[in-house]
């Protein structure tokens, strides 16, 4: 769903009583125009909603009315929760379904139709939270390097913008759709050496971009063969047309054969690198938060374990030491 969804479109897809599909469609619509959440997390919250409702309606014997929401207790959303774990799905996702659910509760609230207390008992599930697995200098340079794919049935110009998108994610930290995010009028030519992006929840922040990656994204100007007007996106699919993330994932997918590296060699591996060897360099934690656009510092922290982790291994395997006999 997008935030162009229309009511009627939304009142066919959710289940539960006409007053709850009402109050579904305006808390959609606001998360979409007043909080500014991505069209993707909105579609998720709403698929969060109608397997919730449908779940309800099972459960209670009749579509949920707004009444029936507020009057449900601990042991209801419990049942919900154990269903979908009985189904397979993770915690991280069920987390994720829990604050869908928790907003729609607080939507309630705010409408004046009364306190929904079960949804602020529920514990949230705990998720562990895995370490990032960033590559190595070498390999993550080797990834952004043109002339790794020389011997492709590629032309140059997408070569070059391929090398282009990849070094901003590791030079600059950026996410991809960051990167695809990017305008003609932004790119980083002509001694502009910083891009402003949008990040998740629409928050802008400044990134530094350093030469080498200022002389990827000329490169790829150089030669890419359709005009780019400055408000049209800066990187451009074979037709002249946006590019997807997808052929990025495939071109780094490609690469993982050529380099021998791991599956989780991904795009979003390369920001992870460029988080971690700032950090192995002695770059500030706060910095590093900043560049990265993270909303919490514990975000950021969790490079600190990577990189200490990484110490280890080397300790592991060099120190006399550390060697079993």
């Amino acid at each position: 769903m997008s935030s162009s969804d229309s009511p009627s479109a939304l009142d066919l897809v959710l289940p539960g009583a006409a007053d709850t599909r009402q109050e579904a469609m305006q808390w959609l619509a606001s998360l979409a125009k007043e909080r500014r959440l991505s069209p993707k997390t909105v579609e998720a919250y709403a698929r969060d909603l109608r397997q919730f409702l449908t779940f309800l309606t099972g459960h209670l014997g009749e579509p949920p009315s707004v009444k029936a929401i507020l009057e449900l207790k601990p042991l209801d959303i419990r049942s919900f929760l154990a269903a979908r774990r009985m189904g397979s799905v993770q915690s991280r996702s069920l987390m994720r379904q829990l604050a869908a659910l928790r907003s729609f509760a607080r939507h309630l609230e705010r409408e004046g139709h009364g306190t929904a207390s079960a949804f602020a008992a529920i514990r949230t599930p705990k998720v562990d939270r895995n370490l990032p697995r960033p590559l190595s200098a070498a390999s993550a340079v080797a990834v952004t390097d043109t002339e790794l794919r020389a011997g492709e049935n590629r032309k140059p110009w997408i070569l070059a913008r391929d090398a282009a998108v990849l070094s901003l994610l590791y030079g600059a930290g950026l996410r991809i759709s960051e990167a695809l995010g990017l305008q003609r009028r932004d790119a980083p030519v002509n001694g502009i050496d910083s891009v402003t992006v949008t990040g998740k929840g629409g928050k802008m922040r400044s990134v530094p971009v350093i030469p080498p990656i200022q002389r990827a994204v000329e490169d790829y100007l150089h030669l890419c063969p359709y005009v780019v007007p400055p408000e049209g996106p800066l990187f451009v699919g074979a037709r002249g047309g946006p590019l997807s993330p997808r052929i990025i994932q495939l071109a780094v997918e490609e690469l993982r054969g050529a380099l021998g590296l791991p599956a989780s060699a991904t795009p979003h591996a390369l920001r992870h690198s460029f988080a971690t060897h700032l950090l192995a360099r002695g770059g500030d934690l706060r910095g590093i938060q900043e560049l990265l656009g993270h909303a919490s510092l514990s975000t950021t922290q969790l490079y600190t374990k990577v990189d200490a982790t990484r110490l280890m291994d080397a300790f592991d395997s060099a120190h006399p030491r550390a060697r079993k006999t």
